[in-house]
């Protein structure tokens, strides 16, 4: 999966929100580096820590994996995170990246 394809989901789940529903994906754990490592974690790991992926696809010939949960903010500001994960051929992490505009992590971070 691309960045444009995530951005397109991202467009989705926004129109989504924004139509009357109140949160698009489920709720998953907030990743810590002890959770992931890449070149170590496997799928199943990963499904442990934070249940069925929201999409599944290939980027650049490998498999992904996507977590993405939305939820309304204030004034309908939409809210997200997104976790993305790139599998080797063996089923283990290969990179991986997560973002998020959720206030309460980015008060952390921002610390």
């Amino acid at each position: 999966m691309n960045h444009s394809h995530g951005r397109l989901v991202s467009l989705g789940c926004l129109i989504l929100l924004l139509t009357g529903c109140v949160s698009v994906g489920r709720e998953f754990p907030t990743p810590t580096q002890e959770m992931i490592t890449n070149g170590v974690t496997t799928k199943g790991e990963l499904l442990q820590r934070f249940g069925s992926p929201t999409q599944v696809g290939i980027e650049n010939g490998d498999h992904t994996w996507t977590w993405v949960y939305v939820r309304a903010g204030s004034l309908g500001q939409p809210l997200s995170k997104e976790l993305h994960v790139r599998f080797d051929d063996r089923g283990i992490v290969k990179s991986h990246s997560y973002t998020s505009n959720l206030p309460e992590e980015v008060q952390q971070k921002t610390r």
